[in-house]
């Protein structure tokens, strides 16, 4: 059994890079993947908790690495790109998770949230893919994870420039699929419910508002960053061989309601 397992799930001789791996949803999928045995590259700004939690990774037997950056400049991402890709090489998995969550009534949204919104939410994932996708496709194996949002199917709670930006992302998920799939590389997205995170600080810190999204999900709970790992093990290994172009639903139901 434990072989068969591994021959599905393990990450033995990967390499991962995660955009948004210092906290929240990326620091659990970068979790996961490096201990399934990936060796791993973490994308942030914040560079302490960058540094903390590749520290943990370490600690958990883990290969990995930091680069810090702001994912908001095309000079960066380009940068930041070539770092990665220097610690370990050319990453066989991309997971994008880096966001940000910007969300005024849309009659109050500057050019300059709209800018910085699809510059990060979209832009990156783009400019990442188009650096690596080629090449996971030259090798013959590969993944992309791209982590999407409820906003990218429905509008509620001001989805603005965000909801826009993570339709995007979706819809480009299936542009990298048609382009690279036939090559080995699965493309896919994760698409969360609610989940309590730095980004979702504001809406987390009114306990009515935090009760009503619980309610609306099957299960009867807001998600947490440790119900991504699976997920994102399974969406990386070759167990997702025959999966590519979809978005999976992470949400404890709420979509479904």
């Amino acid at each position: 059994m434990d072989d068969y397992l591994t021959s599905l799930f393990s990450l033995s001789g990967r390499v991962a890079v995660v955009t948004g791996g210092s906290s929240g949803i990326g620091a659990a999928m970068a979790g996961a993947l490096g201990r399934a045995g990936a060796r791993m590259v973490l994308v942030a700004r914040d560079a302490g908790r960058l540094e903390a939690h590749v520290a943990e990774l370490i600690r958990a037997g883990a290969e990995a690495a930091a680069v810090s950056a702001d994912l908001s400049s095309r000079a960066e991402v380009s940068r930041a790109a070539a770092a990665a890709a220097d610690v370990f090489g050319p990453p066989d998995i991309l997971v994008n998770c880096a966001g940000v969550n910007v969300r005024p009534p849309l009659a109050s949204l500057t050019v300059s949230d709209w800018d910085l919104t699809m510059a990060v939410n979209l832009t990156a994932p783009f400019l990442l893919g188009q650096r690596f996708g080629p090449i996971m496709a030259s090798r013959g194996w590969g993944r992309i994870i791209n982590v999407t949002s409820q906003q990218a199917q429905r509008a509620f709670g001001n989805s603005g420039g965000y909801g826009a930006s993570k339709g995007g992302l979706a819809a480009l998920t299936r542009s990298q699929s048609e382009a690279w799939a036939s090559s080995g590389v699965c493309c896919n997205s994760v698409c969360p419910g609610f989940v309590v995170t730095p980004l979702t600080r504001v809406a987390a810190s009114d306990p009515a508002r935090l009760a009503a999204l619980a309610a609306r999900t099957m299960i009867g709970r807001n998600g947490e960053p440790s119900d991504f790992a699976g997920v994102a093990v399974f969406l990386a290994s070759r167990a997702s061989d025959y999966i590519t172009g979809q978005t999976i639903y992470a949400d404890g139901g709420f979509s479904a309601t």
